[in-house]
């Protein structure tokens, strides 16, 4: 059996995942970006996790805070946001805040555009669980190839 990865979760992260045990081991201390990353590639792969209310409050209230933050993840070779709901909630506005649809979709396509940030809508806090743990595991494999065929 291989050994278990090393996820770092970022200290500021309130309600962290709780992975599957065997998997990864979790390790916690501050990360230059993002919520999620691997001991060791801090600076090549992070994750921010956001539930639904907490995105739409970010990119329509903080939206000068959270550019600084998307500057960020935008220079790693690997970053991604993740979003703790369907995007047919975003359009359905099963939301408790008052933004319009069309503004939260619009600062999600901006993300993704102007930043070249994908953001992945992940129905639940489960699947996005297990979405980053899958993201994670597949980009410290890949590292771990590469180190493999290109040694320096």
């Amino acid at each position: 059996m291989a050994e278990p990865v090393t996820v770092i979760v970022d200290t500021r992260e309130q309600v962290p995942y709780e992975f599957p045990s065997g998997q990864v081991i979790v390790e916690r201390r501050a990360l230059p970006a993002g919520d999620y990353s691997l001991a060791g590639l801090e600076r090549e792969v992070t994750v921010e996790r956001k539930s639904l209310e907490d995105f739409i409050h970010t990119v329509i209230r903080e939206r000068d805070r959270f550019r600084n933050e998307l500057k960020m993840l935008q220079s790693y070779p690997c970053a991604c946001v993740v979003v703790e709901a369907n995007l047919d909630d975003v359009f359905t506005g099963d939301y408790r805040s008052g933004a319009h649809p069309n503004s939260v979709f619009g600062a999600a396509m901006s993300i993704i555009v102007d930043y070249s940030v994908p953001v992945y809508f992940c129905s639940n806090r489960q699947i996005a669980c297990r979405f980053i743990m899958e993201f994670l595991l597949r980009y410290y494999q890949r590292s771990l190839n590469n180190a493999m065929f290109n040694p320096r």
